[in-house]
């Protein structure tokens, strides 16, 4: 368990990630790899990589960078910076060819603090200047983050993390959300908090067991702030789908076979970053610009699935489910706004998703021309300038106090 000071005026903007910290973070993920994968598959691991990041890597970035004319290269690369550029490229290999239980480990606990630990030290910090604990109980367990931890909350956000269902963690998600209280605080809130959801990944457990933590965490949350007006729910790519599922649960008349008990108001504002919507879609189509992989996401979405048609199953897949009554019971109170890249695999299958239910639900969207998946995520560590760092985070927190005063 980790707790930084009792109280304090929050303020966290580490600098960008560079070539420093991406050494570092391979440091601690060497052994990792090797303790929970195995040495001989993590060796065949980095050995099938060379060609790609010795000959692939380099010349596919010179030769889209310096030598094609602005017109042939992809809308992201007119924008992003080199260091951008490459970190993504190396994110769309790994997305592609390497096997979920490595990727799992990039994400998690045991590499995410240390790395944290160590950029906060080579920013000055000896330790986190914004209080943070773990919470658990037997059906569920996340993170808190909270101004002051003795008083009571005047807003919270409830957040799932991203990651195929296969990987991901809220550790590794801390400084994105540490950042953005700093943000919420500096709209007005007096002590915002955040809850991180750290619920089970595939293929320890596939669904509902994901949704049951959901239930249970938002439940918890409710329990602290006793306000559901004062509740915002949000999530990014397959933490926006659990977001959904969660949100139809509650609008939902029976459990739909899930036994929770009583039945839960719905909160005021669910915020949603590039959502997988459908888990299985012929609308999902790859693009030259973003990182992920159709193909494999598919597989992630029918491993999570548990063997149940996604298309049957609008808890399973949101995206499945027409029926517009329920989608307006389910509705947050201020409803839904969402934010994705134009140039990201999910752009078609997310357009017509707001197009369907924006007659029913008060839905409100911001296409970010050239953006790919999560961007307001992943700009926060790869870009250099603050604006471009923080616009997307300051846009979603700008939404949410006029929601939620």
């Amino acid at each position: 368990m980790a707790r930084g000071p009792e109280s304090h005026d929050l303020m966290l903007l580490l600098g960008p990630v560079s070539y420093l910290d991406c050494l570092v973070f391979c440091m601690f993920l060497a052994p990792q790899l090797i303790w929970h994968v195995g040495f001989f598959e993590t060796v065949w691991c980095v050995l099938q990589a060379l060609p790609f990041f010795s000959v692939k890597l380099p010349v596919g970035l010179m030769r889209e960078r310096y030598f094609l004319p602005p017109e042939n290269q992809s809308l992201f690369v007119q924008k992003a910076s080199s260091f951008e550029d490459f970190v993504i490229r190396c994110v769309r290999y790994a997305f592609e060819h390497v096997p979920a239980k490595i990727g799992r480990v990039f994400f998690s606990k045991e590499v995410a603090l240390p790395f944290m630990q160590f950029r906060l030290l080579r920013h000055g910090y000896f330790r986190c200047p914004v209080p943070w604990r773990e919470h658990r109980e037997e059906s569920f367990h996340g993170i808190w983050l909270i101004k002051n931890p003795e008083e009571k909350p005047d807003f919270v956000l409830f957040y799932a993390h991203g990651g195929g269902f296969s990987m991901g963690s809220s550790y590794f998600y801390l400084e994105f959300l540490l950042t953005w209280l700093s943000e919420l605080e500096a709209l007005g809130y007096s002590n915002p908090a955040i809850f991180a959801l750290e619920y089970t990944l595939v293929p320890d457990a596939a669904f509902p067991t994901q949704l049951n933590e959901a239930v249970r965490g938002y439940e918890h949350v409710l329990k602290v702030v006793q306000d559901p007006s004062l509740v915002c729910v949000s999530g990014d790519s397959a933490g926006a789908t659990l977001i959904l599922s969660l949100l139809l649960h509650l609008g939902s008349q029976e459990a739909n076979g899930i036994g929770y008990g009583r039945r839960l108001p719905v909160p005021a504002l669910a915020v949603l970053i590039s959502p997988w919507v459908t888990l299985v879609s012929t609308r999902h189509r790859n693009t030259v610009s973003d990182y992920l992989d159709v193909k494999q996401l598919h597989q992630y979405g029918m491993q999570f699935a548990g063997g149940k048609m996604p298309e049957k199953e609008p808890l399973v897949s949101p995206g499945c489910c027409k029926d517009m009554s329920l989608w307006k019971r389910s509705s947050p109170s201020k409803g839904i706004y969402i934010t994705y890249g134009t140039e990201e695999v999910f752009a078609s299958e997310i357009e017509d998703f707001i197009g369907t239910v924006q007659e029913t639900v008060v839905v409100k969207s911001e296409a970010a021309v050239g953006g790919i998946h999560a961007w307001p995520v992943a700009s926060l560590f790869l870009s250099s300038n603050v604006n471009e760092r923080l616009g997307g985070l300051r846009t979603i927190s700008k939404e949410i106090r006029q929601c939620i005063p």
